[in-house]
């Protein structure tokens, strides 16, 4: 079988194998391939592998001694294995993806760490286990878009783990084990957060010691003259490019994006922090040119459909580092989630305080008032029967209230033989059972673990991972360090979500070290002007009509809603019809990559 192009490794081992045949490896510079009497493998730099008696570990990231904090070889980690078995996992942090593959017992142990940074896909066929870093690559003799699968994406802009586009084909969680002999598949989560909100540090100890393990996990992560970082002007950027310049000595080489369009560009306060710092800035603002070109990269270099708009503007603007000689750039994605800086964890507290009224009250009084006919036409009532109505609603199932397809239909957005044969319930379910992991918490440090898996491990995890990779660079993530998590673990709740105030600890602690005008502003990011453009820009309109009406012929969506959407909706609402026009864009764009004779044919 053809090794897939943009895949690093395939594993494929057979449950039949008769008695076991000696491992042969042969080396060609960057590539490892290896055969024995029951499997194959083929891995490819920047993974590496080591073999010693049969054992075969294969090691993508940069697993770090969870004792010294370095950076360990492959060799470390296979006699380590080989010692002590499956628990040598307390002993490592980091980015890391490893396997181990026992020829001799015809056996794999899969790890990955605890945000997937580095993920493993795997299927199983006909008793055989097959494996790979990529969905698209797993090396199975059939391959089949899932239509639940589809709907997953168009509900989340992404597919979440364990799922992927392929019927056969899984991916594992975050933290997890994967463990197979013999046909026999065996899966188990090694980690899973628990808070002591109780806390043990003084705030001015525990703002020293946060701004001490920041540095010490850029320092990690510093590889040497080819380090760059992003620069959005946000804290969390602005931090990673501040440490970088301590940590260096030298000006760091910052990289950020602009947009010409009112709203979404917040250049300034990326200047601000080039200013601050002192850094070697470079600035480039991205047009509706560079989408039409971006656009079909980006979303075919993915290993499945992958709907996050800001991946476009993360390509560019890595790739700008990549020709200015960086090879190596250094991400501020986790702030947020560790400490609590999304406006969602605010917004969520307040309707949480509705549980505090008692429950009579709200039983007898409160909710009935709010379903007499006429209480929404009354401006000022509405916002309360509003109110009621969203924190009526459990959690995590009220996150979802304003989701596209909720909002917009699912009965006017599907068809009607697509409706029938998905189950609109199963990202609720999904979600769900990811919100009961967590055990016994406060309501933010649940949404701060719920985030760790579909906002960092599903979404902006694999954005920037994908992006740099496109690039040619490699990517750190110096705030989702082991340590760094570790510690927000300890924080009481009020130090994350003080009343309404986001991050208090966070920004309490780089007061002095950021502009007072960086802690202060609002978040915003790489948001992309897309639907604005695509009205205005004839050759972008053109893509997404395009796009859209290859889509339409699939069975998945009516085609005039498509039509609706790109000729009515689009131009009323540019800002939220933007996101449905620019999801479908991505996901035809893949699927003319990858699938391109797929559609539902229950349609």
């Amino acid at each position: 079988m053809e090794l897939d192009s943009k895949s690093l490794i395939e594993v494929r081992l057979e449950a039949s194998a008769g008695s076991a045949a000696a491992l042969a490896i042969r080396q060609d510079a960057g590539l490892w391939v290896g055969e024995w009497g029951g499997g194959r493998l083929q891995v490819r730099r920047p993974a590496v592998v080591a073999e010693r008696d049969g054992l075969v570990c294969i090691v993508r990231g940069s697993p770090r001694s969870a004792e010294g904090g370095d950076t360990r070889p492959v060799e470390f980690w296979l006699d380590l294995f080989a010692r002590r078995g499956a628990a040598f996992i307390g002993e490592i942090s980091g980015r890391f993806a490893i396997a181990f593959v026992d020829t001799r017992r015809n056996a794999v142990t899969l790890f990955n760490d605890r945000f997937d940074t580095e993920p493993w896909c795997y299927a199983q066929e006909g008793g055989a286990l097959a494996l790979s870093d990529r969905a698209n690559g797993v090396p199975v003799r059939q391959r089949s878009v899932s239509a639940q699968a589809v709907f997953n994406y168009l509900y989340f802009h992404v597919i979440p783990s364990p799922n992927t586009i392929f019927k056969e084909v899984a991916r594992l969680l975050p933290a997890s084990r994967l463990e197979w002999q013999g046909g026999a598949l065996q899966l188990t989560r090694y980690w899973t957060p628990r808070f002591d909100e109780r806390g043990s540090m003084s705030l001015e100890q525990a703002k020293t010691r946060f701004l001490d393990i920041v540095r010490t996990s850029v320092e990690q992560e510093y590889a040497g003259e080819g380090t760059g970082a992003f620069l959005s002007g946000g804290t969390d950027s602005s931090t990673v490019s501040g440490m970088l310049c301590q940590v260096s000595g030298k000006p760091a080489k910052t990289y950020s994006i602009g947009f010409d369009a009112q709203g979404y560009d917040e250049m300034e306060y990326a200047r601000i922090a080039a200013r601050h710092f002192k850094t070697d800035h470079h600035e480039y603002y991205v047009t509706p040119d560079d989408l039409i070109d971006g656009i079909p990269k980006v979303a075919r270099s993915y290993d499945q459909p992958f709907g996050n708009s800001s991946a476009v503007p993360a390509w560019i603007c890595a790739s700008r580092a990549r020709e200015d000689g960086i090879t190596k750039l250094l991400a501020g994605d986790g702030g947020d989630e560790l400490f609590g800086g999304n406006a969602r964890y605010a917004m969520q507290r307040i309707f949480s305080w509705y549980n505090t009224i008692p429950s009579l009250l709200r039983s007898a009084v409160v909710e009935p008032l709010s379903t007499l006919p006429g209480m929404k036409r009354i401006p000022l009532v509405r916002k309360g029967v509003s109110y009621v109505e969203q924190a009526s609603i459990p959690m995590p199932d009220r996150l979802e209230i304003y989701n596209l397809l909720i909002r917009l239909g699912m009965d006017k957005v599907f068809t009607p033989g697509f409706l029938k044969a998905i189950d609109v319930h199963g990202p609720g379910q999904l979600q769900r059972a990811t919100w009961a992991e967590v055990g016994e918490a406060s309501l933010v440090n649940h949404m701060l673990a719920f985030d760790w898996k579909y906002t960092l491990a599903d979404n902006d995890l694999p954005k920037v991972v994908g992006t740099t990779r496109l690039a040619g660079l490699d990517v750190g993530f110096p705030l989702l360090s082991y340590e760094l998590l570790d510690f927000s673990l300890g924080l009481p709740t009020e130090w994350k979500l003080k009343g309404l105030k986001l991050r208090w600890m966070f920004k309490e602690a780089l007061r002095g070290f950021l502009p007072d005008e960086i802690i202060t502003k609002k978040k915003h990011g790489f948001g992309l002007p897309f639907g604005v453009w695509a009205i205005k820009h004839p050759g972008l309109r053109q893509l997404a009509t395009d796009a859209l009406a290859s889509f339409a012929t699939r069975g998945v969506m009516p085609e005039g809603f498509l039509r609706e959407v790109l000729d009515k909706r689009l131009p009323e609402h540019p800002g939220y019809y933007g996101e449905m026009v620019w999801i479908v864009l991505a996901l035809e764009h893949w699927l003319q990559a990858h699938a391109p004779d797929w559609r539902f044919e229950g349609a």
